[in-house]
């Protein structure tokens, strides 16, 4: 499908991903002419690993879940998910010959659990559309005269005219995808405002000497809470695992944000809170304690952590306890009881930063949205620029809300830009 570079098109949509594929897919079903450039050899590399390659489109929440899943900027995308939900993109998919399946959690992935498959489904919408691909092609920027958009321009200088332009470049999470950051410089030089990028969904690191001797260890379905400042400020159940570097897992992914913000704040201290026992309320805790000790008053206290603590963790828990390990259970005194079950119910890991934002998951921040027109995806401050997908200031939890975002946004772009002057 990839061509030599054309002298003029309609629309020029530059990202060849989720959001970019979709929206010169939908410009090009209305009849629009369009030309997607692609920096890489060929379309959808970063959508090809997205699930480890299982690709999780969607999710089967509704419109509510959908908005608390972007946190504050979610209600910007009410207008893109009314125009194309999980529902139209589900149904947009099977009627490419993707079906899909919904696991219990909510999460929708393609029936065979092969991204190539969606991205076979994009590529076709993009043929049954008539749109120009050319990959391969780096832009080196946006051209503008008097207020609107001219044309983009390429490396060698080569000028590509179009009236509308959209960019879908995403973020700068797995760079090596080609997700670099050159969306976030054009905007900037259209006069738009980038709120500072940084990791989302991502890993935490800790500088508490017990790391790596933790490392691998995962604590199941354990309450994890974010203290900021010694103030819980979220909370999640799940497992967490214990890396080289500090902490992740699922849940722990879904909490980083609120502690990667916290941490971009000037003195701002966090810490993770554990509960390793959230089944049990404290009081609960302390008597399951206290007659564990009256029934085995002649073990050692060691010997009651080893049981009701993994391996790897138990040694560490007894450090922070600071009672003689070799202390039988019988001699273990009130306040010492209380200790114990202080540390089962809060036992603190001290986070330093975030893994590098080019690992993470999705990059937070982007194109600021009240620069936006939600409705359209058409920029304020430029006539015939639309923006798309991750590079906006839009980042969600796990479970699908991302990719239905790339979607939804392409599609609402790619729909406007091809509307008729004034019809948007």
């Amino acid at each position: 499908m990839s061509d030599s570079a054309p002298d003029s098109a309609g629309i020029i949509v530059i990202g060849g991903g989720p959001a970019g594929i979709m929206a010169a897919g939908r410009a090009g079903e209305l009849g629009a002419k369009v030309t997607l450039i692609e920096k890489n050899p060929r379309l959808g590399v970063k959508l090809l690993i997205t699930g480890g390659g299982r690709c999780n489109v969607t999710n089967s929440a509704g419109m509510k879940g959908f908005i608390e899943a972007f946190g504050k900027n979610g209600k910007f995308l009410y207008g893109a998910l009314s125009v194309f939900s999980n529902q139209n993109l589900t149904g947009f998919l099977n009627s490419h010959g993707v079906p899909t399946r919904t696991d219990p959690d909510g999460k929708i992935f393609p029936s065979d659990d092969k991204a190539q498959s969606v991205l076979s489904a994009l590529s076709g919408y993009l043929r049954h559309g008539k749109v120009r691909v050319v990959c391969g092609l780096g832009a080196s920027g946006i051209l503008i005269q008097n207020g609107s958009v001219e044309g983009v321009k390429l490396p060698d200088g080569t000028v590509i005219r179009g009236g509308k332009i959209i960019i879908a470049t995403g973020g700068m999470s797995y760079p090596e995808t080609g997700s670099t950051g050159e969306g976030y410089a054009w905007a900037k030089q259209c006069g738009h405002t980038i709120i500072p990028l940084r990791p989302g969904l991502t890993a935490l690191e800790s500088d508490e000497p017990f790391i790596k001797d933790l490392q691998g260890l995962t604590l199941q379905n354990i309450t994890i809470a974010v203290l900021v400042n010694g103030r819980k400020a979220a909370a999640e159940r799940g497992d967490l695992l214990f890396t080289h570097f500090g902490v992740s897992g699922p849940r722990l992914l879904v909490l980083s944000g609120t502690a990667v913000d916290a941490l971009q704040e000037p003195g701002g201290k966090v810490e993770l809170s554990l509960n390793l026992k959230p089944e049990l309320a404290p009081d609960g805790l302390a008597a399951e304690i206290q007659k564990y000790f009256a029934g085995h008053g002649a073990r050692m206290l060691s010997s009651y952590l080893k049981e009701a603590l993994p391996g790897s963790l138990a040694p560490v828990f007894e450090g922070r306890c600071g009672i003689d390990r070799a202390r039988q259970c019988a001699s273990i005194t009130g306040a010492e009881r209380k200790k114990i079950v202080g540390l089962f119910s809060d036992f603190r890991v001290h986070i330093t930063r975030p893994r590098p934002l080019r690992e993470a998951t999705v990059t937070r921040g982007g194109v600021n949205l009240a620069e936006i027109n939600p409705r359209t995806m058409e920029s304020r401050t430029v006539r015939g620029l639309y923006f798309c997908g991750e590079v906006l200031d839009l980042d969600g939890i796990t479970g699908g809300y991302n990719l239905q975002e790339a979607f939804s946004t392409g599609y609402l772009a790619g729909q406007s830009a091809a509307a008729p002057s004034g019809a948007t």
